[in-house]
């Protein structure tokens, strides 16, 4: 059960007081939220972690592995052991590890690596007997059809399947089908209205090389021909089509193409586009998709004619993304009544996201209506996010916060504790196979109803996996459980506490912020490390790391240092400190430069020098830096909750003001019935650029 808490946190270490309105429809609780006792999974044996990581350099023998059976991940290091030695192991051996392992993941892991395995030996009959209906990859699947062409079991199941993947994608398919698509062709599985049928998705994906290699299969000549001028057009357009036939594939490649196009050069697919759509006969169906990518790619950069360009755009063709490019361009023109205009022309739904709200009521303050801002605010104000917070900064309100705990026994934890699949997946996590891990995971908490996937995510966390707080709640397995977003203790977890109070302190800087940037970067993962090769809790480039430690005189031995907690938050923490001086003392500036770089933040900054952070931060061209500078100010201001029980306004910690007023948190109301109107009245001209 979820137990709603209103509540009084004056007994939790690092907590103070969370005020809970009269007036709130909500019972106060009177229970301090506390989290139970945590529970250990017992750790890893360490003579198995060095049998594993001996499989790294060659298998080990059955006489070792039976060592260790009867062990939680005796599977997983079976399956690294005999990996190691795949091109030789015989058959059965295989067939009695899937047998032993049946519907575990360790299984499914071992069968998508056994499988090509095979393959590669030619060994077909085991191919076949290892195989599982439930696998849906089209390498494998194409290998399937490869073992059955061997086994001259080519049949009308055969084709059907072959049949199924050939129009599965327009995208180009892995190189194991390429002999069952021949074969399939040979056999006359795939007549042109199939083959087109596959060109047109392609088309329609900008695939240009599926349609060449598609179009060389036509037997009719001509057909081949058009086909290959489609293709030619799609990579190259800007030829004369006034000689294609007048029909909708015609117009899907155009279309196609001049989308594509705009993509890289929005001046030239616009002017391209009316002898097209002329020559074409385009609807407004492809005058859109094209418009649309012109309007995007132009607006996204802030370059001229964006409005025109947006303006263009039918209405039928705008989605979510377009609509919101629309507020944002007038935001950075600094056209109030047009950014309210494009708030009024969203859906209902999107208009009463609490960022739109906040905008939509910044906008009427800045045009007159005061009371009809005030309004807006109050609404924005019940959600417990950035613009949320922004908007009760407007009102003086307190921060929304309705956190909830778990109220489950400490037992059912403990069970929890026992499950194989949980255990597994966790001593895999401590191990570092977090691949492996996440299999297991998922595996196990598909099995679990909400309240054991809640309690496991609290068992995950009891053993150092924090990040389950962010994967393991609210979006889970394909579906949405909203009520789950008030878990906040689960969902903002905060270890390293006292050294990120100190390095915060040694740098100046607000140790809320240095919890939050650690929460966006890593969720509290110290083996955190990105594509870009970042490393940490607070995801330090090792170059950037070698340059800071010298400067504060730390050892360095290199880049495997910032796995290292205290090393990091040192380094990150410091590093933050040059950013903000380097930035004028601005966090949203420094932040947004963490994450995307000095160059676009120079360029950000000198095409809107003079908005307000708030029209700042949401005109800023790259969509995860939006969001980011976003929600790392909104998670410091949960931190500052979670480490003081209170909070620095958000409105004066977006400008580095430390020494404002605090605030408290209560648990509002429902809201009222959306006010925001579904057209905005039109402000005095000479208001229309009024700044505050």
């Amino acid at each position: 059960m979820l137990k709603r808490a209103c509540l009084l946190l004056l007994s939790i270490p690092l907590l103070g007081a969370l005020a809970c309105p009269a007036r709130a429809q909500v019972q106060a609780a009177a229970t301090p939220l506390l989290q139970r006792p945590p529970v250990q999974i017992p750790a890893p044996d360490p003579a198995l972690k060095a049998a594993l990581d001996a499989t790294r350099r060659g298998g080990l023998d059955d006489l070792v592995l039976a060592g260790f059976s009867g062990q939680p991940l005796a599977g997983w290091l079976e399956f690294a052991a005999l990996r190691a030695r795949f091109d030789s192991l015989p058959p059965a051996r295989g067939a009695a590890f899937l047998a032993a392992h049946k519907g575990e993941p360790v299984a499914a892991a071992f069968r998508a690596e056994w499988l090509p395995a095979l393959a590669r030996r030619n060994e077909w009959p085991a191919f076949l007997e290892a195989w599982s209906s439930a696998i849906d990859d089209p390498a494998l699947r194409c290998l399937r059809l490869q073992a059955l062409m061997a086994m001259d079991r080519v049949d009308a199941a055969w084709t059907t399947e072959a049949q199924a993947l050939w129009r599965s994608s327009g995208a180009s398919l892995p190189a194991q089908c390429d002999a069952p698509f021949a074969l399939l062709a040979a056999r006359g599985g795939l007549p042109d209205a199939l083959r087109w049928e596959r060109f047109d998705k392609a088309a329609d994906a900008a695939q240009g090389a599926v349609m060449r290699s598609i179009a060389r299969g036509f037997a009719n000549p001509a057909d081949a021909a058009q086909a290959q001028a489609w293709a030619a057009y799609l990579d190259a357009p800007g030829g004369d089509v006034s000689a294609w036939p007048k029909n909708a594939r015609s117009r899907l490649v155009a279309a196609a193409a001049l989308a594509k196009l705009a993509k890289s050069n929005p001046d030239r697919a616009e002017a391209l586009l009316p002898g097209v759509a002329q020559a074409l006969g385009f609807g407004e169906a492809e005058l859109g998709r094209v418009r649309y990518q012109v309007a995007l790619w132009t607006v996204a950069s802030y370059l001229p004619d964006a409005a025109r360009r947006l303006a263009a755009v039918p209405e039928s063709a705008y989605d979510d993304s377009l609509r919101e490019w629309r507020v944002r361009e007038a935001l950075a023109r600094a056209d109030w009544p047009a950014a309210l205009d494009a708030i009024a022309r969203m859906p209902e739904a999107q208009r009463n996201d609490s960022r739109w709200l906040y905008f939509a009521a910044r906008l009427r303050e800045l045009t007159g209506d005061v009371a009809g801002a005030r309004a807006l605010y109050a609404q924005a104000a019940q959600k417990a996010d950035f613009h949320g917070f922004l908007a009760a900064d407007r009102l003086d309100l307190p921060y929304a916060l309705c956190p909830r705990t778990l109220e489950a026994p400490l037992a059912a934890k403990q069970a929890l504790a026992r499950d194989p699949g949980l255990v597994r997946a966790i001593q895999l996590f401590q191990l570092d196979r977090r691949g492996w891990a996440g299999r297991e995971w998922n595996a196990a908490v598909a099995r679990l109803d909400p309240i054991q996937r809640q309690l496991a995510v609290e068992l995950a966390q009891d053993n150092g996996w924090f990040d389950r707080g962010v994967f393991g709640l609210v979006n889970v397995g394909g579906k949405r459980y909203p009520d789950e977003q008030q878990l906040y203790l689960l969902r903002f977890p905060l270890h390293h506490a006292e050294r990120i109070r100190r390095e915060a302190a040694r740098n100046g800087l607000d140790p809320a912020w240095v919890a939050a940037e650690i929460r966006a970067e890593s969720v509290f993962d110290p083996r955190a490390r990105s594509s870009a090769d970042a490393r940490g809790l607070m995801q330090v480039l090792p170059a950037t790391g070698a340059a800071i430690a010298k400067s504060l005189g730390l050892g360095w031995k290199g880049g495997d240092d910032l796995y290292d907690p205290d090393t990091n938050i040192a380094i990150g923490s410091a590093y933050l400190r040059q950013l903000l001086d380097r930035y004028g003392g601005q966090p949203y500036r420094a932040i947004a430069g963490y994450n995307a770089g000095p160059a676009p933040l120079a360029r950000w900054l000198a095409q809107r020098p003079t908005l307000d952070p708030d029209f700042w931060i949401e005109t800023i061209g790259y969509k995860e830096t939006r969001d980011y500078v976003a929600r790392v100010l909104s998670f410091s201001t949960l931190y500052d909750w979670r480490l003081s029980g209170d909070a620095l306004r958000l409105s004066d910690r977006l400008l580095g003001r430390s020494n404002g007023p605090r605030k408290g948190f209560t648990c509002p109301a429902p809201a009222a019935a959306s006010t925001t109107p579904a057209a905005a009245p039109a402000p005095p001209a000479q208001d229309a650029r009024k700044r505050p």
